[in-house]
This record gives structure tokens, C-alpha cells and sequence, in this order.
């Protein structure tokens, strides 16, 4: 799955990053990234509104690969815009962020509750000011320190807009939906924007907070959607999150008949994980069986190879992503 990021978009990308330098990934990782990139054709970016993309993936039996907290690699942090650049070169169009909110309002990209992980220093977000948050540096998945910082949400919304990138927007608890929508619609950044909830009542917030949007709410049929639909959720703003644990196929069968599209994850626990099982042999079928079992959107920990190893999602993106 190759493509070529625009200079122009590489010359937005430096005016609303830190400025830090980027590291280079080493070994063999490298070497794939510059073929992938040297190797590229044209990808265009986004221009569907996200409904009618979803629509036509689940219709031409598309799919789009999600990369979990933003696609980290060697030398790239979770959750930090560099990391979202990187992977953007290298073909990955969707990218799921947590969004944390610091002490003194300002919204930003994190997982953990405390610091010590993937930022350096000790702490707790909530007790923590943007001041003191901007100036840390992030350490990669190795326990390696780099010299990137973290990330406020608004540049990522802006380099997303411009990039035709989607976002998906998982809400930690120092913040609400509310604000996320705020930030969102500020950036003017709606037509790229993707919801995650993990229970009905967050579904129903984020369509009272954020309306017209696209969300991510579980469900298996006709039964849920019709609860959601009652809970204010417009089912053609909705993608199915099935879970992680085992492919329900049926379930994939009944959500395209009603229309909505059937989203799974591979992603989680490193040894329990369903992309390390998948891998184990070396052979990514698995993923391809999901597209033929109807899944629409796969998000995963490892992008980069599943992007490689499909062909659906670029054949998807190339059908439906320019309108």
C-alpha cells in the first residue's frame, strides 16, 4: 500500500508541529518506509463526506485500516502528530487519539491517567497545567526518551483537515464530550471527525453534543440500532464497533443489511491481542477474511503491516474517498 504525501502538506505539517526533529526509524523499518514512499502513487485525500465513505466501502466491499493511538513505531510515540505524519506516509488514513484535558483546559493528546509511561516525569493529568504538559518529553513503546511533545488536540484536528485524514476521538475521563465537540467544531473539523463511545448513554451525549457528526456505539443488529435511534443517534452517522474478541460474521451480515458498517478490532494486550495471533505464522489472511466477512473498518496495533498486506483498503479508498 504505497502513496506520496504533498509538499504542501509536508510544509503545513512544519508549521503546526513542535518543530522538533524527527527521528528516523532503524533497521529494516526504515528501509520499508523510504521504498514506501519513493515507491508511492497518488493517494488522494479525503473529500467524502464521511457517510457517503462508509456507504460505499460497505458497498463495494471496501475497508479502512485504523491505526491505535495514532500508529506508533520505532522512535514515534503514541498520541503525538509526528507519529500521525509518519504513518500518514506510509498509507494509514485513519487514526484513533485520546484526548486527555490538563488542569488549566487545554486538550490534548494522552492515554494514562499519570504520566510516567509515555510522557516523562511523574504526576496526574488532572493535577497537571498545558505549561508543564508541553514542555515533557514523549518516550516511544521501546522506553526510549525523544525529543517530541506532546500534542494539543486543535493541531491535530488542523493538520487532519488538511491532510483529508480521519480522526478517531477516544474521550479519557479528565474531559467530556462537550468539550471534545467544542474543539472539534472550532477547527472546523466535522467532516473528518469519528466519535467512540462505549456504552449507550455516551452515544446518546455525543449526538446531543456533537449532531451531524459520525460515532462509533456497539451493536450487533437491528435490536441496538433501533435503541440508539431512540436515544437520538442517526443511524447514518453510526459504525458498529463488534469488539476484539472473536469475528461474529453473522452479526458483520446483519449490520450491512441495515445499512450500517461493521467495525472490528484487532488491537489490545500485547501476547493476547488478535493482531499477535494473526501474525504468529507470518501471513496476515485474517485481516482479508475480515473484509470478505463484511468488516468495514479494522483497527488494529499494528497499521502498518496490515496496510501493507491489504489490498481493500486501498482499492476502497480510491473508490470512494474523492467525491
Amino acid at each position: 500500500m504505497m502513496r506520496r504525501l504533498t509538499a504542501a502538506l509536508g510544509a503545513f505539517l512544519i508549521a503546526a508541529c513542535s518543530g522538533a526533529p524527527a527521528p528516523v526509524a532503524g533497521g529494516d523499518e526504515a528501509g520499508a518506509a523510504q521504498g514506501a514512499t519513493a515507491e508511492a502513487g497518488a493517494r488522494a485525500a479525503l473529500t467524502a463526506a464521511l457517510p457517503e465513505l462508509f456507504d460505499c466501502l460497505r458497498e463495494t466491499g471496501g475497508v479502512v485500516v485504523a491505526a491505535h493511538r495514532g500508529g506508533p513505531a520505532p522512535g514515534y510515540p503514541e498520541n503525538v502528530l509526528e507519529t500521525l505524519q509518519h504513518a500518514y506516509e506510509r498509507g494509514i488514513r485513519v487514526f484513533e487519539i485520546d484526548i486527555h484535558e490538563s488542569r488549566d483546559g487545554v486538550l490534548f493528546l494522552h492515554h494514562d491517567d499519570r504520566f510516567g509511561r509515555v510522557i516523562e516525569g511523574t504526576g496526574y493529568v488532572s493535577d497537571t497545567d498545558w505549561a508543564d504538559v508541553a514542555g515533557r518529553r514523549l518516550i516511544d513503546n521501546d522506553g526510549t526518551a525523544t525529543e517530541f511533545r506532546p500534542s494539543k488536540l486543535t493541531d491535530v484536528l488542523l493538520w487532519a483537515k488538511e491532510a483529508g485524514a480521519i480522526i478517531q476521538l477516544d474521550r479519557k475521563r479528565t474531559t467530556g464530550f462537550r468539550n471534545i465537540a467544542e474543539a472539534v467544531k472550532a477547527a472546523g473539523a466535522e467532516s473528518i471527525a469519528v466519535f467512540i463511545s462505549y456504552n449507550d448513554q455516551e452515544a446518546a451525549e455525543i449526538a446531543r453534543y456533537a449532531p451531524g457528526m459520525v460515532l462509533t456505539a456497539s451493536v450487533r443488529g437491528a435490536r441496538d440500532i433501533e435503541r440508539l435511534e431512540a436515544l437520538g443517534v442517526d443511524r447514518t452517522r453510526l459504525i458498529a464497533w463488534t469488539g476484539t474478541r472473536e469475528p461474529d460474521p453473522p452479526a458483520f451480515a446483519r449490520l450491512n443489511a441495515e445499512g450500517v458498517e461493521p467495525a472490528f478490532g484487532t488491537l489490545g494486550r500485547r501476547g493476547e491481542r488478535l493482531d499477535d495471533v494473526y501474525w504468529a505464522d507470518g501471513d496476515g489472511s485474517e485481516y482479508q477474511q475480515l473484509v470478505d466477512d463484511g468488516v468495514v473498518m479494522i483497527s488494529t496495533d499494528e497499521p502498518y503491516r496490515v496496510t501493507d498486506w491489504l489490498s481493500a483498503d486501498d482499492e476502497g479508498w480510491a473508490a470512494c474517498a474523492v467525491r
